[in-house]
């Protein structure tokens, strides 16, 4: 304890290793603020989005007259609710949505057409506490380690500690757990906080917590292994920091350069453009011809599929479903690409650990691209269900009043249906 005692004192001498600290210690805390404050936002926004749903109902009671117009009109709220765990590593949740209000309409085009942010603030990427830890703790472990020996060596100390009984022991271990030990209090401390104030689930609060140790420690031996050469210090600082550079920035863009290359992705945008046309197309194509098709896929529904010559909702609801089906293969290609770059990124995880770690971080937290893909499944469910209600009503011409809206289907977040 005397050696840890006296190497602490060591470091509190130290203004550049205290201001390292301190540095690192306010990026962590402003990092874990601006995580509780952004599930917050999306938290507050579900809340008043399920608030505005009762009033929107009742006004939609007021005027609906049929099954058709209760379909057409009423908007369903669907969420994903941050984690208990989100605000230490956002992942995707800024630019996925955290909600989204869906019809009995073509889904496609609902799915790939709500973004309601302006995509040019994620450019400056997340500030998140997994950001903190990946990319700017690695930085605070190098000032503080990258001369623990050749320090001593241009200062002329080295031989006469390296012949001291136990030097490794009682010097030079004890020196590493004392600084390791004040990058990790950095870190876990605010990361503490953020964490009861969320009502993190301790099992997955430690989770966490062992991520971030394990990050500390993986670059702690890294830099070991290079400090021990016998170079300068400015050989050992600029060595780790090409490191540093390497491994969390370089590799980690080309492996997904290369990702993106090797597994093409469907443009989502384009496919909404697409689906759109095809349903605005179904104006104009034959009604017997659009009814056939949807009975193939409804057949209990043809005993009630007579229309008439003007519009009918029946009709309308089954080009609808039509425009879906019409890019339901470049929809699931879309999927399957966007979790398909997932697989292999996190592949590339175990070849390069920084980049395997903040996956695991966003994998905890929930805020992977897995999370993303989920939550859209999720609202599939829903919204199959959703149509069949509305096409029970309108195939076997049940009355359909205010009453009934009260029966429409909804969105649970836990299954989706």
């Amino acid at each position: 304890m005397s050696n840890l005692a006296r190497e602490f004192g060591f470091m509190l001498r130290s203004k550049s290793a205290l201001l390292a600290l301190a540095l690192l210690a306010i990026c962590a805390s402003a990092a874990v603020a601006l995580g509780l404050a952004s599930v917050a936002r999306d938290r507050a926004t579900i809340d008043r989005m399920l608030a505005g749903q009762v009033a929107e109902e009742r006004a939609l009671a007021a005027f609906v007259e049929d099954a058709g117009s209760g379909a057409y009109y009423g908007f369903q709220p669907t969420w994903d609710a941050p984690s208990d765990l989100a605000f230490a590593a956002l992942g995707s949740r800024d630019i996925a949505p955290a909600l989204l209000r869906v019809r009995a309409l073509a889904l496609e085009a609902q799915i790939y057409e709500n973004e309601a942010a302006n995509p040019e603030l994620s450019l400056p990427g997340r500030f998140d506490l997994a950001f903190v830890v990946i990319y700017l703790a690695p930085l605070v472990l190098i000032a503080l380690l990258h001369d623990l020996w050749s320090g001593e060596r241009e200062a002329g100390r080295y031989h006469a500690l390296a012949a001291l009984p136990g030097a490794n022991r009682r010097l030079w271990s004890a020196r590493v757990l004392v600084r390791l030990g004040g990058v990790l209090a950095a870190l876990l401390l605010p990361f503490a906080v953020g964490a009861l104030i969320a009502g993190t689930a301790p099992l997955r609060a430690l989770g966490f917590a062992g991520l971030i140790v394990l990050v500390a420690l993986l670059w702690t031996a890294i830099i070991l292994l290079v400090a021990r050469r016998g170079a300068r210090s400015a050989v050992h600082a600029a060595s780790l920091a090409a490191i540093w550079f390497a491994l969390t920035l370089v590799a980690p863009a080309g492996a997904n350069l290369a990702i993106n290359a090797a597994v093409p992705v469907p443009d989502g945008a384009a496919l909404a453009r697409e689906n759109r046309e095809y349903v605005h197309a179904g104006w104009d194509r034959p009604k017997d011809g659009t009814m056939r098709d949807f009975l193939k896929l409804y057949p209990q529904l043809a005993p009630g599929a007579a229309i008439p010559p003007t519009f009918s909702w029946k009709w309308y609801f089954a080009f609808q479903h039509l425009g879906d089906l019409h890019v339901a293969e470049q929809s699931a290609a879309y999927r399957d690409g966007i979790a398909r770059r997932a697989e292999l990124a996190r592949t590339a995880g175990w070849l390069l650990p920084p980049a395997g770690l903040a996956q695991a971080m966003t994998a905890l937290a929930r805020t992977d691209v897995a999370a993303q893909l989920d939550y859209q499944m999720r609202i599939r469910a829903y919204h199959q269900r959703l149509r069949e209600f509305y096409y029970d009503y309108l195939f076997s011409e049940k009355p359909f009043g205010p009453d009934d809206l009260r029966r429409v289907p909804r969105f649970d977040p836990a299954i989706g249906s």
